[in-house]
């Protein structure tokens, strides 16, 4: 299970990214193609391991799938 995390601006508290979290460990995977986790994220979630918003509410495959093409 994954989770997307909003990163906000502690300044402004407006959202300025987002970062990616594997549930089961609590670990930070950057987006970064080149990152054997960020890879595996990929594979997982296209086959339908759960991904939650930042809202923690469960994505659907079609959001997922979405949200996927918006990635490198």
């Amino acid at each position: 299970m994954y989770r997307l995390i909003n990163v906000i601006d502690q300044y402004t508290h407006q959202i300025t990214g987002q970062n990616l979290e594997r549930l089961t460990d609590n670990a930070f995977i950057p987006f970064d193609p080149a990152n054997t986790d960020y890879q595996t994220f990929k594979r997982e979630v296209s086959e339908g391991v759960e991904l939650q918003d930042p809202d923690g509410n469960v994505m659907t495959q079609e959001e997922v799938d979405a949200f996927l093409r918006t990635i490198p």
